[in-house]
């Protein structure tokens, strides 16, 4: 009996910490806008934004006829760098960047704003005696990379005022 009053004492304090804290689960992002038309040849970003936008409540229409915002997913790159060598030539890190361009523009706006770039970079080291596993590795920090400019994206649209 008091291994359980103990348990439900520590439980409780627990919770009483988490919510004394602040800390809360993210939830949606409150963005200023209903509904929203993306343009653009971005095929990999875009079909995750379009996820991340439903999520948070945004309408993903199919032309630009009606929509509030327009956003249009100018170009994205990846690059690998050789970030440092062993003494025999070998590879020992890794620098990983991903780079998304856009630009919005409010319906009722005349021009575009400017072509803005939210970037991510990672390093990682790499080993040819661990080679399926660094494999793995840089394929997870890659999808971390897009999640990480998806979250940057929806925090600059969720700034744009109407």
């Amino acid at each position: 009996m008091l291994k359980i009053s103990l348990r439900a004492v520590l439980l409780v304090t627990l919770i009483i910490s988490l919510i004394g804290c602040g800390f809360h689960m993210r939830g949606a992002t409150d963005v200023a806008f209903s509904n929203i038309f993306v343009q653009g040849n971005t095929l990999v970003i875009s079909k995750n934004l379009t996820k991340s936008l439903n999520t948070s409540g945004v309408k993903v229409l199919d032309s630009a006829a009606n929509a509030e915002l327009l956003l249009e997913m100018v170009g994205e790159e990846s690059e690998k760098r050789i970030l440092s060598l062993a003494g025999g030539g070998t590879v020992n890190e890794f620098e990983l960047f991903y780079r998304v361009h856009y630009r919005t523009k409010v319906a009722d706006a005349a021009t575009w704003s400017p072509v803005q770039t939210v970037e991510a970079r990672r390093d990682f080291t790499y080993s040819d005696a661990n080679l399926l596993a660094k494999q793995d590795e840089e394929k997870r920090l890659n999808e971390n990379m897009r999640s990480d400019v998806i979250s940057g994206i929806m925090r600059r649209l969720a700034a744009l005022k109407k």
